[in-house]
C-alpha cells in the first residue's frame, strides 16, 4: 500500500460525505455499501424531500441535539449547516429554506441530493464496492476488512453504517458489532424521533386528524416532574399519536414503561384561561338555544367534537344556555389539559433515528477516532447522537463524517 488507503463501510449520508471529502484530500478511497445503490435511506427521508440540514446557527443546531451536544460542537463548529448548504450548492443542487429553517433542494426530490454525493465521490475518484462487510481486523499496518468476496487491507477504516431504524434501507446494527468485537463500548439503543402508542380508546377514533398549534407536556407519573414541552403539530393514528412535536418528544422518554408518562394536551395555548373563559361566553351566548354537541364547531374541528363532548361528561343534548359554571370549568379543563398515557413507543424500525450506539466516551470529539484503535473512525448515526426533526440528524452526520475524513487524511 504506497499511497494511504482508506475504506468506508456504509453508502448513507455520512459514508458518501466522508468518502468524497477523504478522496478529496488525496487519499485512496473504497466505500463498501451491501445494499444495490447508495443513500437508500437517504431516498425516504423529509417524505421523500431530504431535509438535508437546518439553516441555523451552531449554537441552535447544538440546541437541537438532546444526546451528547458537547461532543459535537468541536465537529459542528469545523462544518456547520451553512458549510453544508455551501456544498451542496457546489455539487449543483439550488437548495431553499422553509419553515423552521428546514433546508430542501429547490426539486423537492431526495434523489438531487443522493446524486450530488455520488457526484462528489465520482469526482474524487472513490472506488465503490457492492459487498457486505463481515468483520473489521486490527492488522500491522492498519486494519484488514473482510467481506464475502476477499479480504483488503487499508490503512484506516471509517465506519458509517447507520443505526436500527429503517432495516430495510440496510440499517442493522452492522457498526456496533463490528465496535463489540473490538471492544468499544456500545451504549444501549432505542427508537428516537418515533410516534407513540397510548392507552386511551378514544384516541384511534381521531385518526388522521392533524392538529397544527398545539402545546404538548409530557410528565412523568413517578416523581410529578415535566420531562418535555413544546409547541407544534401533531396527528392523532389508529395507535396513537404522530406528528413533529410527539417525534421530537419520543426523544425525552428514554424509559417509556406502560403509564409512566402522562402527556397533557392544551388545544389553545394562544389562550389563556380567563380569555379562553371569554371565548367561551361569546360562542355560548351565540348558540344559546343548540344543543352542546352542536355550539363547539368554532372551538374545535368537526371530527374532534364528538369525542370531546364525550370526555366532558356533559350530555350532548343539553341546551347551551343551560350549562353550569362548573360545568364549563370542565371544559376549560379539557380544551387546556387533554390527557393521554403512553402505553409503548413504536417498534425502532419505524423510528427516523436511533438513540445510543459508539459510546462518545470511546471516541476523540475532534477527530471521531476511537481512542483504543488509532486509525478506526465512526461517523454518522452509528454514534450515540441523535437530535429532533428539522434536518439536525442529517448534518450530525455531515458534520461527524468531515471530522472523521479530514483526521483519517491529515493524521
Amino acid at each position: 500500500m504506497d499511497s494511504l488507503q482508506i475504506a468506508v463501510i456504509g453508502g448513507g449520508a455520512a459514508g458518501m460525505m466522508a468518502a468524497g471529502k477523504a478522496a478529496s484530500l488525496g487519499a485512496s478511497v473504497t466505500l463498501f455499501e451491501k445494499n444495490d445503490r447508495m443513500g437508500k435511506k437517504l431516498y425516504i427521508t423529509g417524505k421523500g424531500r431530504c431535509n438535508v440540514t437546518n439553516a441555523c446557527s451552531v449554537n441552535d443546531f447544538l440546541a437541537n441535539v438532546p444526546t451528547n451536544p458537547r461532543f459535537l460542537y468541536g465537529a459542528a463548529a469545523r462544518f456547520t449547516p451553512a458549510d453544508t448548504m455551501e456544498l451542496f450548492e457546489n455539487l449543483g443542487v439550488a437548495l431553499k429554506v422553509e419553515r423552521g429553517n428546514r433546508v430542501f433542494p429547490v426539486s423537492d426530490h431526495s434523489s438531487d441530493i443522493v446524486n450530488a454525493l455520488v457526484r462528489y465521490m465520482k469526482e474524487n475518484g472513490v472506488v465503490t464496492r457492492n459487498e457486505k462487510v463481515a468483520a473489521i481486523r486490527p492488522a500491522e499496518d492498519g486494519y484488514v476488512v473482510e467481506t464475502s468476496r476477499g479480504s483488503y487491507p487499508f490503512h484506516r477504516v471509517i465506519v458509517a453504517t447507520g443505526g436500527l431504524s429503517y432495516p430495510t434501507t440496510g440499517s442493522d446494527g452492522d457498526g456496533y458489532r463490528f465496535a463489540k468485537e473490538l471492544d468499544i463500548d456500545v451504549t444501549p439503543t432505542r427508537p428516537s424521533l418515533v410516534p407513540l402508542e397510548t392507552n386511551e380508546a378514544w384516541c384511534p377514533l381521531l385518526q388522521g386528524l392533524a392538529l397544527k398549534n398545539v402545546a404538548l407536556t409530557a410528565i412523568d407519573t413517578r416523581s410529578g416532574k415535566v420531562v418535555y414541552r413544546d409547541f407544534g403539530e401533531m396527528l392523532f393514528t389508529h395507535f396513537g399519536l404522530s406528528g413533529p412535536v410527539v417525534l421530537s418528544l419520543s426523544a425525552h422518554l428514554p424509559d417509556p414503561t406502560p403509564g409512566r408518562y402522562r402527556l397533557e394536551i392544551d388545544l389553545k395555548p394562544a389562550l389563556d384561561d380567563a380569555t379562553l373563559d371569554k371565548r367561551l361566553l361569546s360562542d355560548f351566548a351565540k348558540y344559546a338555544n343548540r344543543d352542546f354537541a352542536n355550539a363547539l364547531s368554532d372551538l374545535l374541528p368537526s371530527k374532534m367534537i364528538s369525542v370531546f363532548v364525550g370526555l366532558c361528561g356533559i350530555p350532548p343534548h343539553q341546551k347551551v344556555h343551560s350549562i353550569t359554571k362548573v360545568q364549563r370549568e370542565q371544559i376549560l379543563h379539557l380544551l387546556k389539559h387533554l390527557t393521554v398515557t403512553v402505553k409503548r413507543m413504536r417498534p425502532i424500525s419505524e423510528a427516523i433515528i436511533t438513540s445510543g450506539g459508539i459510546s462518545v466516551k470511546e471516541l476523540s470529539p475532534k477527530t471521531m477516532e476511537s481512542k483504543k484503535h488509532p486509525g478506526l473512525y465512526f461517523a454518522g448515526e452509528v454514534i450515540d447522537l441523535d437530535a429532533y426533526t428539522g434536518g439536525f440528524n442529517l448534518q450530525i452526520a455531515f458534520s461527524t463524517a468531515m471530522a472523521a475524513a479530514s483526521a483519517a487524511v491529515e493524521e
